[in-house]
């Protein structure tokens, strides 16, 4: 039988457990680490916007003075995702 290690993508940590499957039917996992801020992760997700990568690539193509209908058309994600995830960032930056 195999067996695959599982990661937290955002603090490196073993600690994680399953935790259900999402409504695709993929498992879902959650990570036990007291000190990360991650809850639960996917493995592999469905759709594009929700990759760490994709959401930093977001913020990146903003700084540099990409427009959404221009960053969702690069990226191939809806723009009502880039305008989701910019007021995300814009609400974590008032904390």
């Amino acid at each position: 039988m195999a067996t695959v290690d599982v990661k937290c993508p955002l603090c490196e940590s073993c600690k994680v457990v399953k935790f259900g499957t999402s409504p695709e039917g993929k498992q879902r996992y959650q990570c036990r680490n007291s000190a990360c801020s991650k809850n639960t992760f996917l493995l592999e997700y469905t759709h594009k916007g929700y990759l760490p990568e994709i959401k930093q690539k977001i913020i990146e193509m903003t700084m540099n003075g990409s427009g959404i209908r221009d960053t969702s058309r690069v990226l191939g994600i809806g723009q009502n995702t880039v305008i989701s995830e910019l007021k995300k960032k814009n609400q974590k930056s008032k904390m």
